[in-house]
Protein backbone atom coordinates (compact mmCIF):
# COMPACT_ATOMS: atom_id res chain seq x y z
CA UNK A 1 0.00 0.00 0.00
CA UNK A 2 1.17 3.25 -0.49
CA UNK A 3 1.16 6.09 2.02
CA UNK A 4 -2.01 7.82 0.73
CA UNK A 5 -3.76 4.30 1.39
CA UNK A 6 -3.37 4.47 5.27
CA UNK A 7 -6.66 3.48 6.51
CA UNK A 8 -7.94 6.66 8.30
CA UNK A 9 -11.26 7.62 10.52
CA UNK A 10 -13.02 10.33 9.16
CA UNK A 11 -13.27 12.05 12.81
CA UNK A 12 -9.42 12.24 13.00
CA UNK A 13 -6.76 14.27 10.82
CA UNK A 14 -4.39 11.97 8.70
CA UNK A 15 -2.00 9.92 10.45
CA UNK A 16 2.07 9.61 9.11
CA UNK A 17 2.85 6.18 8.40
CA UNK A 18 4.93 5.00 11.66
CA UNK A 19 8.60 3.18 10.32
CA UNK A 20 9.80 0.86 13.14
CA UNK A 21 14.12 1.07 12.44
CA UNK A 22 15.36 -2.18 14.39
CA UNK A 23 19.03 -2.23 14.90
CA UNK A 24 21.64 -4.04 16.45
CA UNK A 25 21.14 -7.83 17.28
CA UNK A 26 22.87 -11.20 18.48
CA UNK A 27 25.86 -11.05 15.81
CA UNK A 28 29.52 -10.36 14.95
CA UNK A 29 28.15 -7.39 13.37
CA UNK A 30 26.04 -5.53 15.60
CA UNK A 31 28.19 -2.41 15.99
CA UNK A 32 27.91 -1.96 12.33
CA UNK A 33 24.16 -2.33 12.08
CA UNK A 34 24.10 0.31 15.05
CA UNK A 35 25.98 2.82 12.24
CA UNK A 36 23.84 2.13 9.84
CA UNK A 37 20.28 2.31 11.98
CA UNK A 38 22.06 6.26 12.62
CA UNK A 39 22.33 7.00 9.48
CA UNK A 40 19.06 6.02 8.57
CA UNK A 41 17.36 7.51 11.71
CA UNK A 42 18.84 10.55 10.45
CA UNK A 43 17.58 10.19 6.87
CA UNK A 44 14.52 9.97 7.74
CA UNK A 45 11.81 12.14 7.03
CA UNK A 46 10.21 13.27 10.40
CA UNK A 47 7.32 15.34 8.71
CA UNK A 48 6.59 12.34 6.53
CA UNK A 49 7.23 9.69 9.00
CA UNK A 50 6.51 8.89 12.88
CA UNK A 51 9.77 6.67 13.61
CA UNK A 52 10.14 4.23 16.33
CA UNK A 53 13.90 2.68 17.23
CA UNK A 54 14.05 -0.48 18.66
CA UNK A 55 17.62 -1.88 19.60
CA UNK A 56 18.30 -5.60 19.85
CA UNK A 57 20.89 -6.40 22.10
CA UNK A 58 23.59 -8.82 21.69
CA UNK A 59 21.86 -11.44 24.29
CA UNK A 60 18.43 -10.70 21.95
CA UNK A 61 16.49 -8.75 24.17
CA UNK A 62 14.24 -6.42 21.78
CA UNK A 63 14.20 -2.86 23.53
CA UNK A 64 13.08 0.65 23.11
CA UNK A 65 16.09 3.10 22.35
CA UNK A 66 16.59 7.05 22.83
CA UNK A 67 16.13 8.43 19.23
CA UNK A 68 19.46 9.86 19.15
CA UNK A 69 21.27 8.87 15.90
CA UNK A 70 24.89 11.31 16.74
CA UNK A 71 25.11 8.58 19.36
CA UNK A 72 25.00 5.56 16.95
CA UNK A 73 29.20 6.39 15.50
CA UNK A 74 32.04 4.93 15.25
CA UNK A 75 34.10 6.65 18.24
CA UNK A 76 37.65 6.00 19.18
CA UNK A 77 37.76 3.00 16.82
CA UNK A 78 35.35 1.44 18.66
CA UNK A 79 31.68 0.87 17.51
CA UNK A 80 28.44 1.80 19.78
CA UNK A 81 26.12 -0.94 21.67
CA UNK A 82 22.21 -0.80 21.80
CA UNK A 83 22.63 -0.83 25.59
CA UNK A 84 24.24 2.52 25.34
CA UNK A 85 21.16 4.10 23.97
CA UNK A 86 18.48 2.66 26.48
CA UNK A 87 17.47 3.13 30.51
CA UNK A 88 16.05 0.21 31.23
CA UNK A 89 17.99 -3.29 31.71
CA UNK A 90 15.03 -4.98 32.23
CA UNK A 91 12.32 -3.61 30.07
CA UNK A 92 11.75 -4.86 26.38
CA UNK A 93 9.33 -4.51 23.57
CA UNK A 94 7.01 -7.10 22.38
CA UNK A 95 6.01 -7.47 18.48
CA UNK A 96 2.34 -9.97 18.34
CA UNK A 97 2.56 -12.44 15.97
CA UNK A 98 -1.08 -11.73 15.26
CA UNK A 99 -1.43 -10.26 11.46
CA UNK A 100 -4.49 -8.27 12.90
CA UNK A 101 -2.68 -6.16 15.62
CA UNK A 102 0.54 -4.21 15.03
CA UNK A 103 0.42 -2.85 18.18
CA UNK A 104 3.74 -2.64 19.54
CA UNK A 105 3.96 -3.18 23.73
CA UNK A 106 6.37 -2.75 25.85
CA UNK A 107 6.49 -4.63 28.72
CA UNK A 108 8.36 -4.21 32.45
CA UNK A 109 8.79 -6.59 35.28
CA UNK A 110 6.00 -5.58 38.19
CA UNK A 111 4.39 -3.14 35.82
CA UNK A 112 1.21 -3.73 33.60
CA UNK A 113 2.21 -3.77 29.63
CA UNK A 114 2.08 -0.36 27.93
CA UNK A 115 0.65 0.02 23.84
CA UNK A 116 3.23 2.07 22.13
CA UNK A 117 0.63 2.14 19.13
CA UNK A 118 1.17 0.54 15.73
CA UNK A 119 3.59 0.11 13.34
CA UNK A 120 3.41 0.70 9.56
CA UNK A 121 6.38 -0.82 8.13
CA UNK A 122 10.05 -2.14 9.64
CA UNK A 123 12.89 -1.39 8.50
CA UNK A 124 15.64 -3.57 9.53
CA UNK A 125 18.61 -2.51 9.67
CA UNK A 126 20.20 -5.91 10.90
CA UNK A 127 23.65 -7.29 9.63
CA UNK A 128 24.58 -11.54 9.62
CA UNK A 129 22.82 -13.87 11.10
CA UNK A 130 19.46 -13.54 13.49
CA UNK A 131 18.22 -10.61 11.40
CA UNK A 132 19.43 -10.15 8.10
CA UNK A 133 19.07 -14.22 7.64
CA UNK A 134 15.48 -14.72 7.17
CA UNK A 135 14.80 -15.09 10.80
CA UNK A 136 13.49 -11.49 11.26
CA UNK A 137 11.60 -11.75 7.76
CA UNK A 138 10.07 -14.37 8.95
CA UNK A 139 9.04 -13.30 12.43
CA UNK A 140 7.50 -10.02 10.27
CA UNK A 141 5.83 -12.29 7.99
CA UNK A 142 4.21 -13.90 10.96
CA UNK A 143 2.97 -10.41 12.25
CA UNK A 144 2.08 -9.27 9.14
CA UNK A 145 3.78 -5.91 9.00
CA UNK A 146 5.55 -5.04 5.73
CA UNK A 147 9.32 -4.37 5.62
CA UNK A 148 12.02 -3.07 3.75
CA UNK A 149 14.10 -5.26 1.70
CA UNK A 150 14.04 -9.08 0.72
CA UNK A 151 11.67 -11.71 1.96
CA UNK A 152 12.71 -14.84 3.84
CA UNK A 153 14.28 -17.36 1.06
CA UNK A 154 15.97 -14.36 -0.65
CA UNK A 155 16.95 -12.80 2.96
CA UNK A 156 18.51 -16.87 3.96
CA UNK A 157 20.25 -17.33 0.21
CA UNK A 158 22.16 -13.79 0.66
CA UNK A 159 23.75 -14.82 4.37
CA UNK A 160 24.51 -18.34 3.46
CA UNK A 161 27.71 -17.91 0.83
CA UNK A 162 27.73 -21.53 0.02
CA UNK A 163 24.09 -21.37 -1.16
CA UNK A 164 24.21 -18.23 -2.17
CA UNK A 165 26.74 -19.11 -5.07
CA UNK A 166 24.90 -22.79 -5.80
CA UNK A 167 22.18 -20.63 -6.88
CA UNK A 168 24.10 -18.07 -8.90
CA UNK A 169 25.79 -21.06 -10.77
CA UNK A 170 21.98 -22.30 -11.06
CA UNK A 171 21.34 -19.39 -13.21
CA UNK A 172 24.42 -19.44 -15.09
CA UNK A 173 26.71 -17.09 -13.27
CA UNK A 174 30.05 -17.82 -12.56
CA UNK A 175 31.40 -18.01 -9.75
CA UNK A 176 35.13 -18.15 -8.02
CA UNK A 177 36.88 -21.95 -6.97
CA UNK A 178 35.75 -22.41 -3.31
CA UNK A 179 35.52 -25.05 -0.40
CA UNK A 180 32.79 -25.77 2.60
CA UNK A 181 33.72 -27.38 5.31
CA UNK A 182 30.82 -28.08 7.39
CA UNK A 183 30.95 -28.43 11.47
CA UNK A 184 30.12 -32.17 11.36
CA UNK A 185 32.98 -32.87 8.21
CA UNK A 186 35.52 -30.84 10.90
CA UNK A 187 34.06 -32.91 14.21
CA UNK A 188 34.63 -36.08 12.79
CA UNK A 189 37.44 -35.65 10.26
CA UNK A 190 39.83 -32.77 10.06
CA UNK A 191 42.47 -33.98 8.71
CA UNK A 192 39.84 -34.39 5.64
CA UNK A 193 38.51 -31.66 6.04
CA UNK A 194 41.57 -29.23 6.21
CA UNK A 195 42.96 -31.44 2.69
CA UNK A 196 39.89 -30.39 1.20
CA UNK A 197 41.33 -26.64 1.30
CA UNK A 198 44.76 -27.89 0.71
CA UNK A 199 43.75 -29.33 -2.38
CA UNK A 200 42.17 -26.19 -3.04
CA UNK A 201 45.36 -24.35 -2.55
CA UNK A 202 46.82 -27.22 -5.30
CA UNK A 203 44.68 -26.65 -8.10
CA UNK A 204 44.56 -22.58 -7.62
CA UNK A 205 47.27 -21.86 -5.81
CA UNK A 206 47.79 -19.37 -2.82
CA UNK A 207 46.42 -17.16 -1.31
CA UNK A 208 43.59 -18.19 0.17
CA UNK A 209 40.25 -16.67 1.75
CA UNK A 210 38.71 -18.08 4.78
CA UNK A 211 35.55 -16.94 5.77
CA UNK A 212 32.82 -17.98 7.94
CA UNK A 213 29.84 -19.01 5.66
CA UNK A 214 27.16 -16.59 7.50
CA UNK A 215 28.45 -13.73 7.98
CA UNK A 216 29.56 -10.24 6.74
CA UNK A 217 31.39 -6.51 6.87
CA UNK A 218 34.62 -8.60 6.88
CA UNK A 219 34.20 -9.93 9.74
CA UNK A 220 36.23 -13.47 10.71
CA UNK A 221 37.75 -13.54 7.17
CA UNK A 222 41.73 -14.20 7.00
CA UNK A 223 44.10 -14.18 3.96
CA UNK A 224 46.36 -17.02 3.97
CA UNK A 225 49.06 -16.74 2.38
CA UNK A 226 50.91 -20.32 3.46
CA UNK A 227 50.09 -23.51 4.56
CA UNK A 228 51.64 -22.41 8.09
CA UNK A 229 48.80 -19.49 8.85
CA UNK A 230 45.98 -22.27 7.66
CA UNK A 231 44.46 -23.45 11.40
CA UNK A 232 44.84 -19.84 12.94
CA UNK A 233 42.68 -19.15 10.00
CA UNK A 234 39.86 -21.61 10.21
CA UNK A 235 40.09 -21.32 13.86
CA UNK A 236 38.99 -17.56 13.54
CA UNK A 237 36.56 -18.19 11.19
CA UNK A 238 34.69 -20.91 13.41
CA UNK A 239 34.90 -18.13 15.89
CA UNK A 240 31.91 -16.86 14.20
CA UNK A 241 30.59 -19.31 12.23
CA UNK A 242 30.64 -23.46 12.64
CA UNK A 243 30.28 -23.73 8.92
CA UNK A 244 33.51 -21.91 6.73
CA UNK A 245 33.69 -21.01 3.23
CA UNK A 246 37.47 -21.15 1.47
CA UNK A 247 38.20 -19.00 -1.98
CA UNK A 248 40.72 -19.38 -3.98
CA UNK A 249 41.46 -15.54 -4.45
CA UNK A 250 40.99 -14.34 -8.08
CA UNK A 251 43.70 -11.96 -9.93
CA UNK A 252 41.25 -8.71 -10.73
CA UNK A 253 39.86 -5.48 -10.00
CA UNK A 254 36.80 -5.46 -7.03
CA UNK A 255 33.23 -3.64 -8.60
CA UNK A 256 30.56 -3.15 -7.02
CA UNK A 257 27.08 -2.28 -8.43
CA UNK A 258 23.85 -1.79 -6.04
CA UNK A 259 20.14 -2.49 -7.27
CA UNK A 260 17.45 -1.02 -6.13
CA UNK A 261 13.49 -1.60 -6.73
CA UNK A 262 11.66 0.36 -8.20
CA UNK A 263 7.50 0.46 -9.02
CA UNK A 264 8.58 -0.85 -12.73
CA UNK A 265 11.40 -3.68 -11.15
CA UNK A 266 14.45 -3.40 -10.18
CA UNK A 267 17.49 -1.23 -11.62
CA UNK A 268 21.46 -1.19 -11.67
CA UNK A 269 22.98 1.93 -10.28
CA UNK A 270 26.49 2.98 -11.11
CA UNK A 271 29.15 0.76 -10.32
CA UNK A 272 32.09 1.85 -8.10
CA UNK A 273 35.82 0.37 -8.07
CA UNK A 274 37.51 -1.04 -4.42
CA UNK A 275 41.42 -0.13 -5.30
CA UNK A 276 43.56 -2.43 -2.73
CA UNK A 277 43.92 -0.11 0.37
CA UNK A 278 47.42 1.00 1.02
CA UNK A 279 47.60 0.02 5.10
CA UNK A 280 45.75 -3.14 4.80
CA UNK A 281 46.52 -6.86 2.92
CA UNK A 282 42.87 -6.41 1.52
CA UNK A 283 39.71 -4.61 2.13
CA UNK A 284 38.61 -5.83 5.55
CA UNK A 285 36.46 -5.16 8.70
CA UNK A 286 39.24 -1.89 9.47
CA UNK A 287 39.66 -0.90 6.02
CA UNK A 288 35.89 -1.06 5.44
CA UNK A 289 34.94 1.08 8.53
CA UNK A 290 37.24 2.11 10.93
CA UNK A 291 40.25 3.65 8.10
CA UNK A 292 37.16 4.50 5.83
CA UNK A 293 39.06 3.35 2.67
CA UNK A 294 37.53 5.25 0.06
CA UNK A 295 35.80 3.53 -2.96
CA UNK A 296 36.00 4.76 -6.72
CA UNK A 297 32.65 6.26 -8.04
CA UNK A 298 31.72 5.85 -10.54
CA UNK A 299 34.19 2.81 -11.73
CA UNK A 300 36.59 3.92 -14.36
CA UNK A 301 34.89 1.25 -16.73
CA UNK A 302 33.97 1.27 -20.49
CA UNK A 303 30.46 1.60 -21.44
CA UNK A 304 30.26 -2.10 -22.50
CA UNK A 305 31.37 -3.40 -19.37
CA UNK A 306 29.23 -0.80 -17.19
CA UNK A 307 26.10 -2.34 -18.96
CA UNK A 308 27.71 -5.83 -18.15
CA UNK A 309 28.17 -5.26 -14.81
CA UNK A 310 24.76 -3.74 -13.91
CA UNK A 311 22.87 -6.37 -16.38
CA UNK A 312 24.98 -8.97 -13.83
CA UNK A 313 23.31 -7.26 -11.17
CA UNK A 314 20.17 -7.16 -11.29
CA UNK A 315 20.58 -10.62 -12.87
CA UNK A 316 21.90 -11.49 -9.42
CA UNK A 317 18.93 -10.01 -7.57
CA UNK A 318 16.27 -11.75 -9.61
CA UNK A 319 18.08 -15.42 -9.03
CA UNK A 320 17.87 -15.11 -5.89
CA UNK A 321 14.22 -13.16 -5.52
CA UNK A 322 15.34 -10.29 -4.31
CA UNK A 323 13.04 -7.28 -3.52
CA UNK A 324 14.01 -3.97 -2.12
CA UNK A 325 17.99 -3.61 -2.93
CA UNK A 326 20.73 -5.44 -2.82
CA UNK A 327 24.27 -4.66 -3.24
CA UNK A 328 26.43 -7.29 -5.86
CA UNK A 329 29.51 -7.45 -5.53
CA UNK A 330 32.30 -8.53 -8.26
CA UNK A 331 35.80 -9.41 -9.61
CA UNK A 332 36.52 -8.34 -12.97
CA UNK A 333 39.53 -10.60 -13.81
CA UNK A 334 42.66 -10.15 -16.07
CA UNK A 335 41.03 -11.44 -19.08
CA UNK A 336 38.11 -8.92 -18.72
CA UNK A 337 35.85 -11.14 -16.95
CA UNK A 338 32.90 -10.74 -14.25
CA UNK A 339 32.94 -13.00 -11.71
CA UNK A 340 30.47 -12.43 -8.73
CA UNK A 341 31.39 -12.65 -5.50
CA UNK A 342 28.47 -12.44 -3.31
CA UNK A 343 25.22 -9.70 -2.57
CA UNK A 344 24.45 -8.33 0.45
CA UNK A 345 20.42 -7.86 0.90
CA UNK A 346 20.73 -5.55 3.34
CA UNK A 347 24.11 -3.85 2.48
CA UNK A 348 26.34 -1.40 4.91
CA UNK A 349 24.24 2.16 5.03
CA UNK A 350 26.60 4.22 6.44
CA UNK A 351 26.96 7.56 4.85
CA UNK A 352 30.63 6.14 3.69
CA UNK A 353 28.90 2.84 2.42
CA UNK A 354 29.17 2.00 -1.30
CA UNK A 355 25.45 1.21 -1.76
CA UNK A 356 24.37 4.60 -0.72
CA UNK A 357 27.01 6.61 -2.23
CA UNK A 358 26.86 4.38 -5.92
CA UNK A 359 23.19 6.11 -5.98
CA UNK A 360 23.81 8.90 -5.29
CA UNK A 361 26.15 9.34 -8.66
CA UNK A 362 23.19 8.48 -9.84
CA UNK A 363 21.50 11.69 -8.85
CA UNK A 364 19.66 9.86 -5.99
CA UNK A 365 20.15 11.26 -2.48
CA UNK A 366 20.70 9.16 1.10
CA UNK A 367 17.53 10.68 1.80
CA UNK A 368 15.68 9.95 -1.23
CA UNK A 369 16.89 6.52 -1.11
CA UNK A 370 16.13 5.83 2.52
CA UNK A 371 11.87 7.34 1.35
CA UNK A 372 11.96 4.71 -1.80
CA UNK A 373 13.27 1.97 0.31
CA UNK A 374 10.18 2.62 2.72
CA UNK A 375 7.78 3.57 0.02
CA UNK A 376 8.42 0.02 -1.73
CA UNK A 377 7.41 -1.55 1.60
CA UNK A 378 4.52 0.33 2.06
CA UNK A 379 3.78 -0.94 -1.34
CA UNK A 380 4.25 -4.78 -0.88
CA UNK A 381 2.18 -7.00 0.59
CA UNK A 382 3.34 -9.46 3.23
CA UNK A 383 2.89 -13.46 2.65
CA UNK A 384 3.38 -15.20 -0.62
CA UNK A 385 3.60 -13.00 -3.33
Amino acid sequence: MSTENLPQSPDQPPRKPRVAVVFGGRSSEHGISMVTAGAVLRAIDRAKYDVLPIGITREGRWVLTADEPERMAITDRRTPEVEDLTDSGEGGVVLPVDPANREVVYTEPGSVPKALGEIDVVFPVLHGPYGEDGTLQGLLELSGVPYVGSGVLASAVGQDKEYMKRVFTSFGLKVGPYVVIRPREWEQDESAARKKIIDLAGDHGWPLFVKPARAGSSIGITKVDDLSGLDEAIAEAQRHDPKILVEAALRGREIECGVLEFEDGPRASVPAEIPPPDTHAYYDFEAKYIDSTPGIVPAPLTPEETAEVQRLAVDAFEAASCEGLVRADFFLTEDGEFVINEINTMPGFTPISMYPQMWQAGGISYPDLVDRLIQAALRRSTGLR
